[in-house]
């Protein structure tokens, strides 16, 4: 298409300007408001650098825009004319309102196919742009490969130039790698570092000049590098020792550690973190020192090992703080991590501890004490001379709740198979003593005496205080053992009694002093029983004793029954012959028996109180129930009035001889059973046999055990009651309730067969049965 047929094609518009009439004052202002509209609109349009690249498409836009807008204008403009007659001179044939229209619509059709023209040649030109751009990339790519083997020589040539340029320092590196070494070997940290960093620098500048070629001669500053971090690693890890001889050292290896951590490379090489090996070459220096393996104590010297660290650990948080810390930077927080790294390592061992061998009741009990007492107090880690970030006491604790448990199971069980040796060795000697020819050791007040009470008392009593120094859970655990241990030794010794007495009573062991000894057990009851309160710490349940007393008064009941059982082997014999002719005629037979009772009970002094008492009063009461038996036994039957009177007689008479002998051998009288005798004398001195029954009566009001046959036994010891006078006084016995046992007096008929002879039946029962 020629520049004519475009210029034909174009529709001749005629600007604003152009309109017939002269220019109105309103319209200069309207556009001059469209300009600044105009201009306002594009600054903020095009105010972003990226909108420029659309200028094209803006401008393209607004032309069309003009264009539209002028023929609708000439339109106008001509329809304006029409109507006022103001073209009438131009044109003579004015057109009708109809063809006005048409006549636009066709300017404007053509106004679009000018455009349209306009846009097919803007196309056809781009694309014949692209035609050659495509034939001229296509050339310089072949020129480009062809121009390749250029390009290298190029490159090569470059990296000879360089590497010319650098030849007399890369000539110079295997002398400055081994002068680094030997600073390295000298502990010159600064210098070597120096020294290093010029190899790495030169090394990085020809890495960069030869296109990232590595060149042999650099493969020594690797390990040279590892050797300079392997000397400052060793110097920080010695931090403790070069801080009092060395700190120039010291604090060069650390600026070193410092100033290589926060540099930066441009080789592909993995950054060097020194700093982070530097605290660990502390923390590792700092176990080293105190918790290597060789260091760790074997069995038995726990309690050594402890001690050295109570005293050597706050002196090295001293040193830390004092020496150490002015060496390195403030953000090492070098006392908060001598603390931790000494807690840690620790923590580490003990557990070691407690995963190894079971530990022995000295060691763990130390190891107790020393973690939960030692190590927070004011002696270590709790010390008021050590700073703020020492504290200790918000990190793990030393033992966890399982290792407390354990030790203590451990030092329960170790203490209870040492309490129980020295237990049965202390009752061994006191067993081996019984058969001596001696008497029983007495003490000043003439007492028998033996120290092993005191012995028992005094081994439990100290596990059970030295165990309050650690946790009262643990003094808990003691005491129970304590208790249960003092329990089997209590039921040990009173088995060891049993075998004492049966081998004696058998003949297969006599011993010289049979009885001295069962009252010298006595005392020892005794004083295990005044004492035993000593086993109960402040703040235990007041109950935790009640077992302990219960085999104690056990104890106590075997014992006066042993005590009980020679003295009827003493008075059996002479029961035998009671009640018969020659005991109503003559006093010998009860004499015997005081006299032989006496006898037997000379050493009763030498028991202590309440147990004498005790012992005296059963030792009674063991005599009356003998003679109960006999007279029961239906040896005797009265002939008349002269017999039944001399049996009363004799009944007084030997109730007065019982009453003196016991006064006489410390028994208080209101404690005694002999008045016993006294009633059943009013039995037998009643006169009329009617008045039984009154008797029989008042017989049951004071002893509401006696029994029928009781009675019938005494009836027939009288000789003169008839069957109607026997049922008679027996049916009293059924009259009215039963009555209540009078206060302080302890049954008696009831411990009395009637009328079976068995004397060795008739033995108590109650304390001592």
């Amino acid at each position: 298409m020629d520049s004519k047929t475009k210029d034909e094609m174009q529709p001749a518009l005629l600007p604003v300007s152009s309109c017939p009439g002269p220019e109105w004052p309103e319209q200069q202002r309207a556009e001059r408001l469209a300009r600044g509209a105009a201009l306002k609109w594009a600054s903020g349009i095009f105010y972003r650098p990226e909108q420029l690249a659309r200028l094209g498409q803006y401008r393209s836009r607004e032309v069309q825009r003009t264009c539209s807008l002028e023929a609708r204008m000439k339109v106008g403009i001509k329809q304006g004319a029409g109507v006022l007659g103001v073209g009438s001179r131009a044109s003579p044939h004015r057109l009708p309102p109809s063809q006005s229209v048409v006549q636009s619509y066709l300017e404007g059709v053509k106004t679009g196919v000018w455009q349209l023209a306009q846009g097919l040649e803007a196309v056809q030109e781009a694309r014949e742009a692209l035609g050659q751009a495509h034939v001229l990339l296509r050339g310089m790519a072949e020129a480009v490969q062809a121009l390749e083997p250029l390009r290298e020589q190029v490159s090569q040539h470059q990296q000879l130039q360089a590497l010319s340029q650098l030849l007399p320092r890369l000539r110079a590196v295997p002398a400055a790698v081994a002068h680094t070494q030997t600073l390295i070997d000298a502990q010159q940290l600064l210098e070597a570092y120096v020294s290093l960093r010029e190899l790495e620098q030169l090394q990085e500048e020809t890495w960069a000049s030869l296109g990232d070629l590595e060149l042999p001669i650099f493969e020594g500053l690797g390990p040279l590098s590892e050797a300079l971090g392997q000397a400052v690693e060793a110097a920080v890890g010695a931090a403790g020792q070069l801080a009092r001889e060395d700190p120039a050292l010291l604090v060069a290896a650390v600026r070193v550690a410092e100033v290589e951590t926060g540099r930066t490379t441009s080789l592909e090489q993995a950054p060097r973190d020194w700093r982070q090996r530097c605290l660990r070459a502390l923390q590792e220096g700092l176990e080293r020192v105190h918790f290597e393996t060789h260091l760790l104590p074997g069995p038995g010297a726990l309690a050594g090992w402890l001690e050295a660290l109570r005293v050597a650990l706050p002196a090295e948080l001293a040193t830390a703080e004092a020496l150490i810390a002015p060496c390195c930077p403030p953000h090492y927080k070098v006392v908060q991590l001598w603390a931790h790294t000494l807690h840690s390592g620790l923590r580490r061992c003990l557990q070691q501890f407690m995963e190894g061998p079971e530990l022995g009741a000295a060691d763990a009990f130390t190891l107790l004490h020393w973690a939960l007492h030692v190590y927070l107090g004011p002696e270590m880690m709790g010390s008021l001379e050590l700073g703020p970030e020492a504290d200790v006491s918000q990190l793990e604790p030393l033992l966890t709740l399982e290792n407390i448990e354990q030790l203590e199971a451990t030092f329960v069980s170790k203490v209870r198979a040492n309490v129980g040796q020295w237990l049965q060795k202390a009752l061994d000697g006191e067993v081996a003593e019984w058969g001596r020819e001696q008497e029983p050791d007495t003490d000043p007040s003439g007492f028998y005496h033996s120290p092993m009470p005191a012995i028992v008392l005094q081994i439990l009593e100290e596990n059970i205080r030295v165990t309050s120094l650690v946790s009262e859970s643990l003094q808990r655990r003691v005491h129970g053992m304590a208790l249960s241990e003092l329990g089997t030794f209590l039921r040990s010794f009173s088995d060891a009694l049993i075998r004492f007495s049966r081998d004696h009573l058998r003949g297969e062991a006599m011993a010289p002093h049979y009885v001295s000894y069962l009252l010298a057990a006595l005392n020892h009851q005794s004083a295990l029983s005044s004492s035993v309160s000593v086993l109960q710490p402040d703040g235990m349940a007041s109950g935790a004793l009640a077992p302990v007393e219960a085999t104690l008064e056990e104890l106590q009941r075997r014992i006066c029954r042993l005590v009980l059982e020679a003295l009827l082997v003493e008075l059996q014999p002479l029961f035998m012959a009671l009640p018969s002719r020659r005991w109503l005629s003559s006093p010998e037979l009860l004499d015997d028996v005081c006299e032989r009772t006496a006898r037997f009970c000379r050493d009763f002094w030498r028991v202590r109180n309440p147990a004498v008492q005790l012992l005296l009063a059963e030792a009674e009461r063991t005599v009356v129930l003998q003679y109960l038996c006999a007279l029961m036994q239906g040896r005797l039957v009265c002939r008349g009035a002269d017999e039944r009177n001399q049996a009363a007689e004799r009944l007084q008479h030997d109730a007065n001889k019982l009453r003196d002998l016991f006064l006489d051998l410390g028994l208080e009288e209101s404690f005694q059973c002999a008045p016993v005798l006294l009633t059943l004398r009013k039995l037998l001195n009643l006169r009329d046999p009617t008045m039984l029954g009154l008797e029989v009566a008042g017989l049951r009001q004071q002893f509401p055990d006696v029994s029928e046959d009781h009675v019938s036994a005494l009836l027939d010891l009288r000789g003169d009651v008839s069957r109607e006078q026997r049922l008679a006084a027996l049916s009293s016995l059924q009259a009215g309730p039963q009555p209540s046992p009078p206060a302080g007096r302890r049954a008696l008929f009831s411990l009395v067969p009637a009328p079976t002879p068995a004397p060795s039946s008739c033995l108590p029962s109650g304390p001592c049965a």
